[in-house]
């Protein structure tokens, strides 16, 4: 069966985030005031076949600790529908 896969990866909290950053020094200058603690990160989206879900969304925890994310510095959460 084919299932469709989000992967959100964020940095971990206490990690220097220097896109966040930018974009925060940037929003004011922009007429954007009162903006805080902006962190950005990545959405990969995929299609895979899998038995069922359970199978899919232990495939795509494997691809993240092997590529898709860092665990070192980077969390994520995968949702499989």
């Amino acid at each position: 069966m084919r299932y469709a896969a989000v992967v959100d990866v964020m940095p971990k909290e206490g990690i220097a985030d220097p896109q966040g950053q930018t974009i925060e020094k940037a929003l004011p200058a922009l007429g954007y005031g009162g903006v805080a603690e902006i962190r950005v990160g990545k959405r990969i989206e995929l299609q895979l076949e899998a038995a069922g879900p359970d199978e899919a969304r232990e495939r795509v925890l494997e691809m993240c600790e092997r590529l898709l994310a860092n665990p070192v510095i980077e969390v994520y959460e995968v949702t499989i529908r």
